[in-house]
């Protein structure tokens, strides 16, 4: 039997206190990702992704619900455990880098490891394992500022899995990249899902990054209503399924 590697439970969030106006964001969101799978959430602005994807990656608090992340209730850690948890288990490409401009490609990936305090003669193989795995050994010891944005959002991915997570997130990881950079990326990520069982969870509304998904969820109004397989088929047909789902499914 696979294992879940996220399982959410009843998952509620509403803003909003005293007499203030109520806004639920999430309405009783259920849903789990296996070990090694590769699953698409997509939404329009507004719809709720956003704040899952805050609420998955510890940044924010439920108001009800539970999220298990390699078999741990997330909702139950105090401040410094969710750190330390995000820390391990956790991996995360942002839209738009979020490399420090003043560290090289390398020290960037590092980061992670060294923030848990890995001794520095463990670091350095680990960062050149994962840089080959990339194809980023040739920038290590650039700026960000010498990168372009394909070779960043790599050196972005690179130290998302260096300390090999539980779970990737990628939040809208192709938005800042051109469509040759971002084919680049997506290939990549589907080839770290099928060739190193890298589990992730991609939120985006670009039907052509869902299409290299197994598993598509669409979110609307703070619940999940529909979800497409891909199954045997070939990205292009499951592409198009996709593109047709997001008419009936805009309604």
């Amino acid at each position: 039997m696979t294992e879940n590697v996220v399982a959410v439970q009843h998952l509620v969030k509403t803003y909003g206190k005293g007499n203030e106006k109520k806004f639920t964001a999430l309405k009783d969101v259920n849903f789990t990702v296996q070990n090694g799978e590769f699953v698409g959430i997509m939404g329009a602005s507004g719809s709720g992704k956003t704040t899952l994807l805050n609420i998955l990656s510890t940044l924010d608090k439920p108001t009800s619900g539970n999220v298990l992340i390699n078999n741990q209730d997330i909702t139950q850690l105090k401040n410094n455990q969710m750190a330390d948890f995000r820390g391990r288990e956790i991996g995360f490409i942002f839209q738009d880098f979020n490399l420090l401009e003043n560290l090289t490609a390398a020290e960037n990936i590092a980061l992670p490891l060294s923030l848990q305090n890995v001794a520095p003669k463990e670091i350095q193989p680990k960062v050149a394992a994962i840089a080959k795995r990339l194809s980023i050994e040739n920038v290590l010891d650039h700026y960000p500022t010498e990168l372009s944005g394909g070779q960043k959002q790599r050196v972005a991915a690179a130290r998302a899995l260096v300390h090999q997570p539980a779970i990737l997130f990628g939040d809208e990881p192709t938005g800042a990249l051109d469509s040759n950079s971002a084919r680049e990326l997506l290939e990549t990520m589907d080839s770290l899902n099928r060739e190193d069982q890298v589990s992730i969870l991609l939120v985006t509304h670009d039907p052509f990054s869902a299409s290299y998904c197994q598993r598509i969820l669409f979110i609307k109004d703070g619940e999940i209503g529909q979800e497409l397989r891909r199954g045997d088929r070939n990205r292009a047909d499951f592409y198009q399924e996709i593109l047709d789902n997001l008419g009936t499914f805009a309604e």
